[in-house]
């Protein structure tokens, strides 16, 4: 009996790609739509047995191509599995299986006075599998950290179909190597996530919100420098330059621009927020051209207004190649201006925001058909030497997928490849898990 045969797989569909834009050379060879962790197993046994690549999909909301599948592999689908199995409110910990979606878990932890701390712009619609496959971050990443911190354990599944649980169900843990860590991140290209214990954090009775406009993104990043010099502790510290203003103004109405060629949005949460929020508040206006603090909910949503709509205004102009660079905080007034000399030199528009408590940049490309392919693409290429030469990397949080794999090799050097092919063949042997992608 041949594979396809075995495995029972319904024909390839819409599958193939995720929401970078890569496309593949063609059809993948099949999808399985995973409903329970015995359907994985059972795939990758399967596949192990016949030197079949397996590509491990979530929702597809991936930027990097992680999830891209081409002829000849076959498409595992998670989104299946997706029960919150176990909330429990003194341990603070949930446990969910990987389709479960970020935003549901975070509100079914709203329930019991928790929340699940990173918040990726794709909460909505993206799954914790996929988060653990990139690291994923956040807004919120700046003070409660990115998805590896929210990670306590993981249920693997590995290429020959073997299942084992790392890590565990408490805060402290130190027995044995951290494979945990190991996994998140790893982009399916290690083994399989059928489960995962997460940390849960208790909600903030108060959060504030506070913007102030700059009449340049370099003082508005030096305003953000600032901020980590004088030890403040903001939640949320997001910077947008000029140019994603006036599309956001020319998209929604709005008048951000006239305020300033550079807007900063801080937020401060818990029982410390109120003289948090003012000491923020108080560095970012020292340069400012524009301030205001948010008094209630309502007033806080419309000051985070242009962020949120940043990325659905590019995209209302043209397509988007969505880019993900992190730089020293040191290094922020650097990459904007980085960034504005690129889209000079290859005439194309560069929208950039940033995760400035962070350094994590992402400068959008916008193109449309009667812009050169060649001069996008040299403008990514540009963008990613800019924050190697800054000290920074390739990828915040985004992942490696497809699209920046050679990027990787020149950030991390031939030696640390060479560890990481090491651990990839005595995981996976065969080489069946994701082939192509991450390193």
């Amino acid at each position: 009996m041949g594979f396809l045969d075995e495995l029972g797989a319904s024909v390839p569909d819409s599958l193939a790609t995720d929401r970078s834009g890569a496309i593949p050379a063609g059809l993948p060879l099949a999808v399985v739509r995973a409903s329970t962790v015995d359907d994985v197993r059972r795939t990758l046994r399967l596949a192990h047995r016949h030197g079949v690549p397996v590509v491990p999909r979530g929702a597809g909301t991936g930027l990097a191509g992680g999830a891209v599948a081409g002829p000849g592999e076959v498409v595992l689908d998670l989104s299946g599995l997706s029960r919150i199995v176990e909330i429990d409110p003194v341990d603070e910990i949930a446990v969910v299986e990987p389709g479960v979606i970020t935003a549901e878990l975070d509100r079914a932890a709203g329930a019991f006075g928790l929340r699940y701390a990173p918040d990726p712009a794709s909460a909505e619609i993206s799954t914790i599998g996929g988060n653990i496959a990139t690291n994923a971050g956040g807004m919120r990443c700046v003070k409660h950290g990115v998805t590896r911190d929210s990670v306590l354990g993981l249920d693997v599944v590995l290429a020959d179909g073997r299942l084992i649980s790392t890590g565990r169900r408490t805060v402290k843990g130190v027995a044995g190597l951290d494979l945990t860590a190991l996994f998140v991140g790893s982009e399916g290209t290690l083994g399989v996530v059928v489960g995962a214990t997460l940390r849960l954090r208790p909600l903030p009775a108060l959060t504030l919100t506070a913007a102030a406009a700059f009449d340049s993104v370099v003082a508005a990043a030096a305003a953000c420098s600032a901020l980590a010099r004088a030890r403040r502790e903001p939640s949320l510290l997001e910077l947008l330059d000029g140019a994603t203003l006036n599309v956001i103004d020319r998209a929604q109405g709005t008048d951000f621009a006239e305020r300033g060629q550079a807007l900063v949005i801080a937020q401060a949460d818990g029982p410390a927020a109120e003289s948090e929020i003012a000491a923020i508040a108080d560095v970012l206006g020292k340069e400012a051209t524009w301030t205001e603090r948010a008094v209630d909910s309502e007033s806080s949503d419309r000051l985070l207004f242009a962020r949120r709509m940043a990325l659905p205004s590019i995209e209302r102009f043209g397509r988007a190649l969505i880019e993900d660079i992190c730089v020293p905080r040191s290094r922020l007034a650097d990459a904007f201006q980085g960034v504005e000399r690129i889209a000079q030199a290859h005439n194309v528009s560069i929208y950039s925001f940033a995760h400035a408590g962070d350094g994590n940049v992402h400068p959008i490309i916008s193109y449309d058909d009667s812009t050169p392919q060649q001069a996008v693409r040299q403008a990514g290429d540009d963008v990613f030497a800019l924050a190697l030469d800054l000290g920074g990397t390739v990828t915040g949080e985004h992942g490696v997928g497809l699209l920046k794999r050679d990027w990787l090799a020149r950030e991390a050097g031939q030696d640390v490849l060479d560890v990481q092919n090491s651990i990839k063949a005595a995981l996976d042997p065969r080489g069946i898990l994701n082939p192509a992608k991450g390193f």
